[in-house]
């Protein structure tokens, strides 16, 4: 049973993480260009 229970957690996490990844991306990537302007300055 605790397996079972241990399995659904890690599929969460996971399925969680990919999810926010996507959602996020263009985010991620706006916040690095900012980044990369700033250290250019």
């Amino acid at each position: 049973m605790e397996w079972i229970i241990f399995l659904v957690v890690v599929a969460a996490v996971v399925a969680g993480g990919l999810w926010a990844k996507k959602y996020f991306r263009h985010e991620i990537e706006r916040a690095k260009r900012i980044d990369r302007a700033n250290k250019n300055q």
